[in-house]
């Protein structure tokens, strides 16, 4: 039918997609059928409820298409034989028209990262140019934003908008996408369509300038990720194999920790770099900072510049002892520093002289340098990289991150105690500081110098310090950190043997919002206990009436000794909101446990204590969201009948009163437990060990080939499983690798039974730790040769009592575990017989113990230890190996190695009465600790 040219509207008719149509039909026995709305009363609209019908009608001004939409403006206005008609048929998506209508008469619509690309391509068929500005500001902003709760791009629909533009839309929206590709990448690599991702848009976006992410590391692993997943659905191809070179050669692989490159060695797309990093990092390990400048070329160092933008939130650094200062102040200048032909020299002016004094330094680096400022960048992990000067760090961090929040600096012995007030000091923001360092197996004999400066400190922001293993930290030291902590909401100081009990009540009394207590191996006793209880004042201050025991949230004070009862029960009878409690080789007793009044607990360790069934019983059916329960040596929890069997029927293990509540909340997900418990145990547990993720059974359990075949299929999730003296067979470790994807840790010691290599034939990919302590005395080199393909991504390595190895199975360890970060090999027939040559090949070693293996050791190899293992920490050995009668002790260089723990046993040979030799008995161990100065040295009378 003609229309009247004093007409102003028109129909528009729009029927759903005959496929969704379809569907509709199918899950409604009444489907809608036509629908007519008016753009007049658009404001009401139903946009939940229009879409279903098959069919809508929709009376819109005809001025306003024409105004608004090119394709309108000449289908009504032109020549086209639509322009005389009432009604037009539009072949679009409904949803998303009605978006368009909405839009186009002035009304809000919502662009989302599904909503984006139908809104996009409708504007650019239908000419809506207000559609395309909305579109293109919305993701241009989503792109620049660096606002966490900004929304974010599915990366399956950013792939989509990537295609589309390149197709449509010119180079606007594939620029944007790979910005935003560059600027979320640490987001994105894990998302389950990343190996999905266009390789022209996956090269793009690692050249981009924008490229963000928290170390060269991730991006490697990204990058090998992604070859792996195009190499699955490809398969070999000359072009895959450009793709492969392409991308790998944007790595910097200077900048790469040993570990990982190391454990890559082998993985598809790296091998071939490998060797070349390899040797990088060792170059860059032993230059100086003045040197590794003089060897640059003109222009920015790409390959030796840390990767920072202004988007820049994290910076692992960790792993990365090649990183000196050079490294680091080559990040921080800018592209055009590097333009000057003087840059060198102005660079070296800064670093050669690392005596001078403090105003001269800062002249220099504010003054010469042009340090730039990352405001977005807010936490560091510079863990293990022992050639940073940490005085130089405080100040260029200071100034090129100025908003930095975290720092974890741990196993860095040059770093001293002292170091976190000159933190506190330089970064106002600062809440959290870790300076872990590995925990003595003796007391030091005296504590480094902690501060000797004078002057008012302003009060820090820090809520979270932790000093775990800091043996070389006194009384004075920790005392004057906590008058600047008055924030500190959790304090770590583990194994800081030189702490008096009185120092650790003081610095409870000063820092009154401690909540988060760790004291494991410490002095903490009685007056610590007063003071969280509010009962003594050691600050010389007015005592505050408000205990901090009340709001302990955790509470972990393993072999805390000299602790009376009284004073743990008025202690723990106080803790109600406490979650986390840790009472491990206390002398922690039923009637102080029992008073525990909390019901918020979520993980609870009473291992190696008196506490007997019936006061474990009372706590966890008064908790019961606790996820983590460990309680391994308790042999109070065995109930024992009149004839001293095991009576099996008792609530504990019946689970009839102690795990009723567990099965009602949210499961356990960590298990330690020993005495009493067997099969029966396990299978009344099932309903609450469904999201069990570590169990670690020991001394005095029973659990049985059935028992070890039900972990596997009751706890489908596990990580990590650890066995001691429990019986085992090839039938029931065949079930593990079968049924468990997801085990990262495996260890069997002391179990008996009948298993052999048939056990570990089975693929174990996401296995990464691996002890076999008297299990496998059968072990040959063919069967440790088995082991590294079943299990070829073992990072830790323990063998103990396997007699049938020899010097061939080093060649096969480092060649089959490149990676490996923790080996430990004793009694293990004649390993060591021939030297260790062959172990150099696992360089990223930071944990090594070899005892009993035979006497093949050089007497050198401390000292070719610290050269061969840059990252080396702790050494265990004993004199029987010792090819010339003992070893050199390292050198005493500052930096000129990671070693801070060697431990050397030395053992006598006994006879029986019919003259025979017997196995050799421990008579003493030699411990040499270096404090970043100096190795001091002790001997002991007992095994380390």
């Amino acid at each position: 039918m003609a229309l009247s040219s004093l007409d102003e509207f028109v129909i528009l008719v729009l029927k759903k997609d005959h496929c969704l149509q379809h569907e509709q039909d199918a899950s409604s026995s009444s489907p809608s059928q036509v629908i007519s709305i008016s753009a007049s009363e658009i404001a009401s609209w139903d946009l939940s409820e229009i879409p279903a019908y098959a069919s809508v009608k929709i009376r819109v001004h005809r001025t306003r298409l024409i105004e608004e939409s090119s394709y309108f403006q000449g289908l009504l206005s032109g020549s086209f034989s639509e322009s005389g008609l009432d009604h037009v048929s539009v072949d679009w998506n409904l949803e998303t028209f009605l978006n368009l209508l909405m839009c186009l008469y002035g009304y809000a619509i919502d662009v989302t990262s599904t909503s984006f690309l139908p809104l996009f391509e409708a504007a650019l068929y239908f000419g809506v140019e207000r559609l395309l500005s909305i579109c293109k500001s919305w993701i241009s902003v989503l792109v620049s934003s660096n606002d966490p709760a900004s929304p974010k791009l599915d990366l399956s629909d950013l792939i989509q908008m990537w295609s589309f533009g390149l197709e449509h839309a010119g180079d606007f929206l594939p620029d944007l996408c790979t910005a935003y590709l560059a600027k979320n990448f640490m987001l994105v690599k894990s998302d389950e369509y990343f190996g999905s991702v266009p390789y022209e848009l996956l090269i793009s976006c690692i050249k981009h300038p924008h490229l963000t992410v928290h170390s060269e590391m991730h991006l490697a692993d990204a990058l090998l990720f992604w070859l792996d997943a195009e190499r699955r659905m490809s398969g070999f191809s000359e072009s895959r194999q450009d793709n492969t070179i392409n991308l790998m050669e944007q790595v910097r692989f200077s900048l790469l920790p040993l570990w990982f490159i190391a454990e890559r060695s082998k993985s598809h797309g790296f091998s071939k770099f490998a060797d070349q990093s390899m040797e990088l990092v060792i170059k860059l390990i032993k230059i100086p900072s003045t040197y590794l400048v003089d060897s640059l070329t003109d222009g920015p160092p790409a390959d030796l510049r840390l990767r920072l933008t202004k988007y820049t939130e994290i910076l692992d650094l960790s792993g990365c002892r090649q990183l000196n200062e050079a490294c680091v102040l080559l990040a921080v200048l800018p592209n055009s520093y590097f333009s000057s032909l003087r840059w060198r020299k102005s660079l070296k002016s800064f670093l050669k002289n690392p005596e001078d004094d403090e105003r001269n330094r800062e002249h220099l680096s504010y003054g010469t340098l042009p340090i730039l400022s990352f405001e977005s960048l807010k936490e560091i992990d510079m863990s293990k990289c022992q050639r940073l000067n940490y005085k130089f760090v405080i100040k260029c961090f200071s100034k090129s991150f100025p908003s930095l929040r975290k720092l974890r600096a741990a196993y860095l012995l040059n770093i001293k105690v002292f170091t976190v007030l000159e933190l506190l000091q330089n970064f106002r923001q600062l809440t959290e500081v870790d300076l872990t360092v590995d925990i003595a197996p003796i007391i030091p004999v005296q504590a480094s110098l902690f501060y000797s400066g004078r002057g008012h400190c302003s009060l820090s922001n820090i809520t979270r310090l932790t000093l775990e293993g800091r043996s070389d930290i006194c009384d004075m030291g920790l005392q004057s950190i906590s008058r600047l902590c008055d924030s500190l909401c959790y304090l770590n100081i583990k194994g800081c043997a030189l702490l008096s009990d009185a120092c650790i009540a003081y610095v409870i009394q000063r820092c009154k919002y401690l909540c988060s207590l760790i004291v494991c191996y410490t002095s903490f006793s009685e007056n610590s206990i007063l003071a969280l209880c509010a009962s003594i004042s050691m600050t010389n201050e007015h005592m505050d009436s408000n205990s901090l025991a009340p709001k302990l949230q955790m509470l972990h004070m393993s072999k805390c000794e000299g602790i009376s009862e009284t004073s743990l029960f008025n202690l723990i009878s106080q803790t109600q909101k406490m979650k986390s409690l840790c009472l491990r080789d206390t002398k922690v007793s039923d009637s102080v446990l029992c008073e525990f009044p909390g019901s918020s607990l979520e993980a609870l360790d009473i291992s190696n204590t008196t506490i007997s069934r019936m006061a474990l019983v009372r706590v966890i059916s008064r908790n019961p969201n606790l996820k983590s329960l460990k309680a391994r040596g308790c042999k109070n929890l065995l109930q024992l009948q009149g004839d001293g069997r095991t009576d099996y029927s008792s609530p504990l293990f019946s689970a009839h009163e102690v795990f009723k509540s567990l099965s009602k909340g949210s499961g356990l997900e960590e298990l330690e437990i020993g005495w009493g418990f067997s099969y029966f145990s396990l299978e009344s547990l099932r309903p609450a060990v469904s999201f069990l993720r570590a169990i670690s059974v020991g001394l005095g359990a029973s659990l049985g080939e059935d028992a070890l075949k039900l972990l596997s299929s009751a706890c489908p999730l596990l990580e990590s499983i650890v066995l001691y003296f429990q019986e085992i067979s090839d039938s029931a470790l065949a079930s593990i690798p079968t049924s468990l994807k997801h085990l990262q840790e495996l260890a069997l010691s002391y179990c008996f039974g009948d298993i052999s290599i048939q056990s570990f034939k089975f693929s174990m990919p996401s296995l990464r730790k691996l002890r076999l302590e008297r299990v496998t005395r059968w072990m040959t080199s063919d069967d440790l040769f088995v082991l590294t393909q079943s299990c070829p991504n073992v990072t830790e390595l323990s063998l103990v009592g396997c007699l049938h190895l020899n010097s061939d199975c080093q060649p096969i360890i480092s060649g089959g575990w490149p990676g490996m970060i923790y080996l430990h090999l004793e009694e293990c027939g004649s390993i060591t017989d021939n030297g260790v040559t062959s172990l150099y090949g696992c360089i990223a070693l930071e944990d090594l113990l070899l005892r009993h293996n035979g006497s093949g050791i050089q007497k050198s190899f401390l000292l070719d230890a610290t050269l061969k293992f840059p990252m080396l920490r702790l050494v265990s050995l004993d004199m029987c190996d010792a090819k010339e009668g003992g070893f050199d002790a390292p050198e005493e260089e500052e930096g000129s190695h990671f070693l801070s723990i060697v431990k050397i046993s030395r053992c006598k040979s006994e006879r029986c009465a019919l003259g025979r030799v017997l196995a050799p008995v421990h008579r003493e161990t030699l411990v040499m600790l270096w404090n970043g100065e100096n190795y001091t040295k002790t001997l002991i009378k007992q095994r380390l």
